[in-house]
């Protein structure tokens, strides 16, 4: 580094000016102490609700359901607190971003300092390899190179003249510089993302929003039965006081406190079942939202494609050669086009390896691109048509060279006898001359969707050029090189199945247009007249900008990360559900704004994947696609085991209705602890099983499954259908015990352990009926025969287990009497073992029935 130009600080200066603004450290975000937040997740209303049914079962004489309704708010309670303080460390990612020590001029002299201590007015000395520490004004440049890409999206380093700024985070690739700081801390860009991505508030997912509807109504119909049955109670005669237990009971019984741990282990089963696909779940509730999504705004490197480029044909005015070869190994087979063709192309190789920095290495046995996935591309051809690159290139580190400049769109170097160029075509062919060959070749080439490369000499002639522009003086065009990136193998097969599934995609990335309209073409993607956007063009007013984005296919390059976090709220006001893709800082706004955030897991920065809810392990779309599914059989698994539940509930309320429809004259035919038996010992495990049913082959045909959890074929089948018959049997099986044990219509109802005995025959029923009630929720379209009785791996142990239970509870003297009820008569077994071939007929022929009318996806 040459003399220094500007006079820098002295200690005493940058000491006051420390004092003053502070350590040069993004803020802190100001979040909820763990206790709050714990706090928090206590006193929500399903978390209330259930509070008062832990203190009315209390006063009802009911401890132990007390205790356990509680365990059951601390634990959810616990489990949500975690998750939220799992996902507020994204923006603590972003202080990793800052170097901790930095060179700076002070005092006349070069001195390292930690970077919490640059001030503004400290003159920064940069070299390659450091990482920026503030935002800064250029001073002096000496062929300056920074990669922008985690700020600004774009994947190719750019050059960075006198006069222009640098910012906080990026890194520097290639030459030197000074540069005065004019920001720090919370005046950095850097820090501007951050508070992007801590002020936006995550939106409800679908799920959240169905439960607190589920949550409510059952909060609400558990009231009004406890009111009225409260009112018949003591109509009837009873004291008030036992007249308000009763009711406490009836009311405590029909809160379902095992949904939200059933939901919360469905959807963990959905995580586990995920990340077999190689996708992380960082937050549970991501696993159905993603089911949801309507809208997947999705990157392009990496995500669609490999990362890896390739030459697959180089043209020279002598002939061309097309190249067979897979990723970055330095075989390949050739086909030449001209016999005189191979000098020619053996000279454009190595004068692109020349003016290239990066280049293929082999590591643990494979080939990888070290550095830009393009230089290592040529690194690779090179080596295919039969050079040792390194050798060759070996003197080249001694060259002048001139980065890449993104406005000019290219590239030199100057050796011992030529200057090279390698840039864009656009641009580098008009500066050789015009080639009505180059300009067809050219055609051809970009018509293939390649990206494509030029390369030019020109002779030293004793001149050493001192700029860009001096390099390009009597250039001769070398040759184009055609490179590809090629589509992962399954994206384009996944593209068709999110159309299959209703689901639109658009490519959104800080790449040039052209760029990524041709791999957008390339893989599928972009659909015939779909618009082809630019970020900085996008209008300002979110209605307009709705309107231009929503549509299938759409590509929007060069966008910014303001950019992303409109495109994500834009298309959430037209009723998207919005995942959107990214790897980089830039991306975590926009990944906590959209309703999914999915972020990469090779390729991706720390940042994007705490802001992230899921997490492609593999970097492929295809394993959006098939979250997507994961997603859906996870909200269709939740509608059959809330299926299951409503129809217990029907048949553990229809004997208190009956009581109280007959004035008190009529007994119970099951008590509330025999009700609570049922809920917490016999229902369980089931319902967890059914939240653990494989996905449905149709699923992803059809648009996603929307509407409420409680839509109009849960109600149906729970309160028209099972509910109804499972309740009807559990009275006939109560009624056929007492005849069986003497009693007879007119005479007064038997007490004691007649009562007690038929009780148990109206417990075991509803078990029994409950347990052929699982397999029957299996599919709201298919009786379980069709399905397979065993590809439900989990059922058939649940119920087992929970038969073994219920004949506990029946069986053990103490435990039965402290219930309520005992072994019934040999009739009354005859009407439970009945009821699980009954209501599996029934259903299998209401089935039946619908299946005449036109299906409904996703049922």
């Amino acid at each position: 580094m040459s003399g220094i130009v500007a006079p820098g600080l002295t200690t005493a200066e940058a000491g006051a000016r420390r004092e003053q603004g502070g350590a040069n450290r993004l803020p802190a975000a100001r979040r909820p102490s763990a206790v709050r937040r714990l706090l928090g997740e206590i006193v929500h209303f399903f978390a209330i609700m259930l509070w008062v049914a832990a203190v009315l079962a209390l006063f009802a004489g009911l401890p132990a359901l007390s205790i356990a309704i509680v365990a059951v708010i601390v634990l959810n309670a616990v489990f949500a607190a975690v998750q939220q303080a799992r996902a507020d460390r994204a923006a603590d990612r972003l202080q990793a971003l800052l170097p901790t020590r930095v060179s700076v001029w002070r005092d006349g002299r070069r001195r390292v300092i930690e970077a919490e201590d640059v001030v503004v007015g400290d003159l920064l000395l940069l070299e390659a390899g450091d990482r920026v520490p503030a935002d800064a004004t250029v001073v002096t440049a000496n062929r300056l190179l920074v990669d922008t890409s985690l700020l600004t999206g774009e994947s190719v380093a750019a050059s960075v003249a006198e006069g222009e700024r640098l910012f906080a985070g990026t890194f520097v690739v290639e030459g030197d510089a000074r540069a005065v700081t004019t920001g720090i801390g919370a005046a950095t860009r850097l820090a501007g993302i951050a508070r992007l991505t801590t002020s936006t508030t995550k939106p409800d997912t679908p799920l959240t929003r169905g439960l607190r509807g589920v949550v409510r109504l059952t909060a609400a119909i558990a009231v009004i039965v406890g009111v009225v049955f409260l009112l018949v109670s003591v109509l009837v005669g009873n004291p008030i006081q036992d007249a308000l237990v009763f009711a406490i009971g009836v009311t405590v019984a029909l809160v379902p406190e095992a949904l939200l741990p059933t939901v919360t282990l469905s959807l963990a089963w959905g995580s586990e079942q995920m990340a077999k696909r190689r996708i992380l779940v960082r937050n549970l509730e991501a696993v159905e939202t993603l089911g949801s999504t309507t809208f997947i705004c999705t990157d392009k490197t990496g995500t669609l494609t490999r990362n890896e480029m390739a030459v697959v044909e180089a043209w020279t005015p002598a002939g061309s050669v097309s190249v067979d070869g897979t990723g970055y190994q330095p075989t390949g087979q050739l086909r030449w086009s001209e016999p005189d063709a191979p000098d020619p192309i053996r000279a454009l190789a190595i004068a692109g390896t020349r003016c290239s920095t990066g280049y293929a290495e082999e590591v643990g046995g494979q080939w990888r691109a070290h550095g830009d996935p393009m230089e290592a591309a040529l690194d690779a051809f090179a080596r295919r048509l039969g050079f040792d690159t390194l050798d060759d290139r070996a003197d080249v580190s001694a060259q002048l060279r001139f980065p890449f400049d993104p406005r000019r769109r290219r590239m030199a170097v100057v050796l011992a006898d030529e200057v090279v160029v390698k840039g864009s075509p656009d641009g580098l062919l008009p500066l050789c001359g015009d080639d009505p060959d180059a300009n067809r070749a050219l055609e051809e080439l970009t018509a293939r969707g390649l990206r494509v490369l030029a390369v030019a000499s020109a002779p030293r002639d004793g001149r050493t050029p001192q700029t860009l522009e001096e390099c390009e003086q009597g250039l001769r065009l070398l040759g184009l090189v055609g490179l590809e990136d090629p589509p992962r193998d399954d994206v384009r097969e996944s593209l068709e199945a999110c159309r299959r599934a209703g689901v639109r995609v658009a490519m959104v990335t800080g790449d040039h247009p052209v760029t990524a309209t041709a791999i957008a073409e390339e893989v599928g993607l972009r659909l015939p007249g779909a618009p082809v956007l630019v970020g900085a063009d996008l209008p300002a007013e979110e209605q307009h900008l709705a309107a231009l984005l929503d549509h299938d296919g759409v590509v929007i390059a060069r966008v910014s990360p303001e950019d992303k976090l409109r495109i994500a709220r834009a298309l959430r006001s037209r009723g998207h559900v919005v995942a959107m893709t990214g790897d980089g800082v830039n991306d975590a706004p926009a990944l906590h704004e959209a309703d999914i955030g999915v972020a990469m897991g090779r390729s991706g920065t720390d940042v994007a994947r705490e802001a992230a809810d899921l997490v492609l392990l593999d970097d492929s779309f295809a394993g959006i696609v098939a979250g997507i599914e994961h997603g859906r059989a996870t909200f269709v698994n939740i509608r059959r085991f809330l299926t299951y539940h409503l129809t217990d509930n029907v048949a553990e309320l229809t004997p208190f209705l009956v009581w109280a429809l007959s004035g008190g004259q009529f007994p119970l035919a099951l008590g509330v602890l025999q009700i609570i038996a049922l809920d917490l010992g016999t229902d369980t495990l089931s319902a967890v099983a059914l939240g653990a049913e494989p996905p449905a082959k149709h699923l992803l045909d059809g648009p996603p499954v929307r509407g409420r959890l409680m839509n109009g074929t849960v109600l149906r089948r729970a309160f028209g259908v099972l509910g109804p018959l499972e309740a009807a049997l559990t009275m006939v099986a109560f009624v056929v015990s007492l005849v069986a044990l003497g009693w007879r219509p007119g005479e007064s109802f038997p007490t004691g352990a007649d009562l007690m005995a038929a009780s148990g025959a109206a417990f075991m029923t509803v078990v029994a009926a409950q347990t052929a009630n699982a397999f029957a929720c299996r599919s709201s379209t298919k009786w379980p025969g069709a399905l397979g009785w065993t590809t439900n791996r989990l059922l058939i142990p649940a119920a087992a287990i929970e038969l073994a239970f219920s004949l506990v509870v029946l069986w053990v003297p103490p435990i039965a009497m402290a219930i309520g009820h005992q072994n019934p008569p040999l009739w009354g077994w005859v009407v439970a073992i009945a009821s699980m071939p009954i209501l599996i007929a029934v259903d299998a022929f209401d089935k039946h029935l619908r299946a005449r009318r036109p299906r409904r996806p996703h049922s």
